[in-house]
């Protein structure tokens, strides 16, 4: 098994895989400085009116974050970090901007997003991911589903993508698609059609992208929807799975059907034999193949299914989602699953990204600004309808070029503020899941997703492989999320 990637989350992560050249430190002094400058002429140069001093920090603070996300100046999660900093500082502190008064508490609004229900449901799942990589059960699952294959193309492509995709709604997409492309190499070296293996690896790719969209847990994006919606309309596991999963399900049984005809001609073949010998040949070098008591493994698979079944069976048992999230977070702690080598090597970087998002929903709503911005954006007079999809196009057409997380982090709250003016709390859910389900459906490009990367670092394809499927799948996420999220709201009532 090849070491388990960490999820990466700045296209500099990617760039790095792809093997591009990093930025010097005085480029990135420079666009630092060139970020606080266009930042602070767009908050403060123009006149807006009805926009309070609090709104115009605010707005700062939020251009100045996007941008250095966008350029890359400094690492993505450092730009959460600061986000909060900022926050705290100029419009938290004691006597500040949107405190005149002194409440001495006032600063605490700006991290309590820390301690949300959404980052405790997302440390769980990372808890589950890490104990799922170390004992090896994701992968013995994995290649034994793959075995389900037998020697049809097509039906061999479905099982990859198939097992990609549920794996990715629960796992890291990142450490999913290196895990399959790992198990698919023996296949890829000898299918004897270059087509039908750029075929096999971006199915691969897009269906960890796409498996993202059916749980909360699945991608960040997710929870920054569900953690801003969170005061306005509470969306729980199953219900972000009605919304989620089956436009997802939609979308990669379409990119199979096409992707099919790309196979007919392979002849893959991944036999118990290759796979057992190529286990054998990394075992001394990964650290998830080491002696690890057998109950360990079926301790991780018993609480994995206990606590699936608790977040979809939620609504039986009243048990809140991020409750639910101690169970891995205390039995597989407790029981040494998890040691304090794995907690130290958790993904804390997309854990202060998501935090920095909520942290910034909070800046937009206290400081007026979201008011503001969807008075603003009502007065153009366009259906709500058609600004969900505006809001999602945007959202796409930025994750394609930057961190769907850090796209998300900036545009969501704006489009929960836009939803909630032009029809309440039912709106504002119609506007912000389909934005975060688009975050993920954003991937024409090498650097566009971590899995695209992977894909493209194997070496078997080429840039504009991803573009015309990517685009393709895109366009058709937008409309179709936002008709079903309606659908469904208005079918729930």
């Amino acid at each position: 098994m090849k070491p388990v990637i960490s999820r990466a989350d700045t296209r500099a992560e990617y760039k790095r895989i792809l093997g591009h050249l990093e930025f010097s430190s005085g480029a990135a002094l420079l666009k630092f400085l060139g970020c606080l400058l266009a930042a602070s002429l767009i908050a403060f140069l123009p006149t807006y009116p009805d926009l309070s001093e609090g709104g115009r920090w605010t707005l700062g603070i939020i251009v100045f974050c996007g941008l250095l996300w966008m350029t890359e100046a400094i690492p993505a999660f450092a730009v959460a970090l600061l986000g909060i900093g900022l926050q705290i500082v100029i419009l938290g502190a004691p006597g500040g901007v949107l405190f005149p008064e002194g409440d001495a508490k006032a600063w605490e609004r700006f991290v309590a997003p820390w301690a949300s229900p959404s980052m405790w449901l997302f440390f769980g799942g990372f808890i589950l991911a890490r104990a799922s990589a170390r004992t090896g059960l994701d992968r013995d699952i994995a290649e034994r589903l793959l075995i389900l294959g037998g020697t049809k193309p097509d039906r061999i492509l479905l099982v990859a993508m198939g097992t990609t995709f549920v794996f990715s709604m629960f796992l890291s997409n990142t450490a999913t698609a290196a895990m399959m492309v790992a198990i698919l190499g023996p296949m890829l070296a000898n299918c004897g059609s270059s087509r039908a293996c750029r075929a096999l690896i971006i199915g691969v790719a897009f269906s960890a992208n796409l498996g993202g969209m059916g749980t909360i847990i699945g991608t960040p994006p997710n929870a920054i929807a569900s953690g801003l919606l969170e005061d306005v309309r509470p969306v729980d596991f199953l219900t972000w799975m009605l919304f989620g999963l089956p436009p997802a399900i939609l979308l990669v049984a379409g990119l199979w059907f096409v992707l099919r005809r790309q196979v007919r001609t392979a002849r893959f073949s991944l036999s118990p034999d290759c796979m057992e010998n190529e286990s054998e040949g990394e075992e001394e070098t990964n650290p998830a193949s080491e002696s690890l008591p057998r109950w360990q493994r079926w301790m991780v698979l018993f609480v994995f299914v206990a606590t699936v079944a608790l977040w979809l069976s939620g609504s039986w048992h009243g048990i809140p989602t991020a409750i639910v999230s101690f169970v891995p977070i205390v039995i597989l702690s407790i029981t040494g699953v998890i040691r304090g080598v794995d907690i130290r090597n958790l993904d804390w970087d997309i854990l202060i990204l998501l935090a920095g998002g909520l942290s910034l929903g909070v800046g937009v709503s206290e400081s007026g600004l979201a008011e503001w911005l969807a008075g603003r954006l009502g007065e153009l007079a366009i259906p709500p309808m058609a600004m969900a999809m505006v809001f999602g196009l945007l959202t796409l057409l930025l994750s394609n070029f930057m961190s769907n997380t850090a796209a998300a982090n900036i545009l969501i709250p704006i489009g929960i503020a836009a939803g909630a003016a032009s029809g309440g709390s039912e709106e504002a859910a119609a506007f912000a899941i389909p934005m975060a389900l688009s975050a993920s459906a954003a991937m024409c490009l090498p650097i566009s997703t971590p899995p695209n990367a992977i894909a493209y670092a194997s070496g078997r394809i080429q840039a504009k492989d991803f573009l015309l499927p990517g685009a393709v799948i895109g366009l058709l996420a937008v409309p179709l999320t936002t008709l079903w999220a309606r659908c469904l709201l208005n079918w729930m009532g």
